[in-house]
């Protein structure tokens, strides 16, 4: 029997910097030969786009080939939808197995790691393919300003001062859930801290760790490829030492509130009033994500703009194809958000 594909799981939660940690991984493969399923929250496939964009593959490989190595699940949280989505997608990759040397796979910002881990018993898929290992990123800057504080005591006590921070909690326990299942901690996002803040949140996300688990510092995603690479810690054979506040139950809920919505607009935007209009929004309303891409007068390139927050970064990925039109792309997760509210915001600037 051939030798098992090896899988990489990275959880992560919201704007942590999962996709720039995977994109700096393709552009500098080594050689490998590198399948991504991406699990987006929402229905534009900003993520994976962004991925696409990345020339992973040798260059005697066509495009059409190239973007064959992405694959997007869109429907819905990956924990949730094992079953209906990730199934028949390994599968297919399973066929694959002669032309794929790793298999990254990019959980949702609200993605429970062991669930998925769990459909690596399946008969089927252990038999092919192996969890080499879950990396969880943690965005250090977030942490340090309190977003995911370990005094559960505190945020009951603020909470009955402020209702608006009742989602908190299952938050909380996301964060905690995907740190307890880590083979490897990447604190990213290092640049926008001081060196006392960075102690401190290791000191807190060690604290959280069940056993050793090595922490690794990380700016922009720029990490060496034998450092996320070759663990073969065949994570589905010891859940049992990764604990999970969803251990007792047979499924889990997520905040229903919670959702995702997009905006398309068939125009151009001067990239800093649009910033700090989606600032002003982020402000406005409990939004927890922003990302997508920004057409920008006079520029041949496509503009990618992301905020957690209000901490924004935007780059110039790549030419706009001659076939695409040169549209702004934004997705915004958050609570209870309306895409026809957010619309109206932009559509003046």
């Amino acid at each position: 029997m051939a030798t098992k594909i090896p899988v990489t799981v990275i959880t992560g939660f919201l704007g942590s910097g999962k996709t720039s940690i995977i994109r700096h991984l393709l552009q500098n493969n080594q050689g490998r030969r590198i399948a991504v399923l991406v699990n987006e929250f929402g229905e534009l496939g900003i993520d994976g786009e962004l991925l696409k964009s990345c020339q992973i593959c040798p260059e005697d490989e066509t495009e059409a080939n190239q973007e064959t190595n992405i694959f997007e699940l869109t429907n819905g949280c990956l924990c949730c939808t094992v079953q209906e989505e990730f199934y028949p997608t390994m599968q297919e990759l399973i066929k694959r197995r002669d032309s794929i040397d790793y298999i990254i796979i990019e959980t949702s910002g609200l993605a429970l790691p062991k669930p998925l881990i769990k459909a690596f018993r399946w008969q089927e898929i252990r038999n092919a393919a192996t969890v080499d290992a879950v990396i969880t990123v943690v965005d250090c800057a977030a942490v340090a300003a309190g977003t995911f504080a370990s005094d559960l005591e505190a945020i009951t006590a603020q909470r009955q001062e402020d209702d608006s921070l009742e989602h908190e909690t299952p938050l909380q326990e996301l964060f905690e859930d995907q740190l307890a299942c880590a083979d490897l901690v990447i604190l990213n996002k290092t640049d926008l801290v001081d060196d006392q803040q960075k102690s401190q949140v290791v000191e807190l996300v060690k604290n959280e760790l069940p056993r050793e688990v090595k922490i690794v510092s990380s700016d922009y995603g720029k990490l060496d490829p034998s450092i996320l690479l070759g663990f073969a810690a065949a994570v589905e054979d010891n859940l049992d030492s990764r604990p999970s506040h969803h251990d007792t139950e047979e499924d889990h809920d997520h905040d229903d509130e919670i959702n995702s919505t997009h905006v398309i607009l068939d125009r151009t935007f001067e990239p800093e009033k649009l910033q700090a209009t989606l600032e002003k929004l982020a402000q406005e309303q409990e939004i927890y994500r922003i990302k997508g891409f920004v057409a920008v007068a006079n520029k041949p390139m496509r503009l990618v703009m992301q905020g957690v927050g209000n901490r924004f970064d935007k780059f110039y990925d790549r030419p706009w194809k001659l076939e695409e039109a040169k549209q702004t792309s934004l997705v915004f997760i958050g609570r209870n958000l309306q895409s026809s509210e957010i619309e109206s915001q932009l559509v003046g600037l």
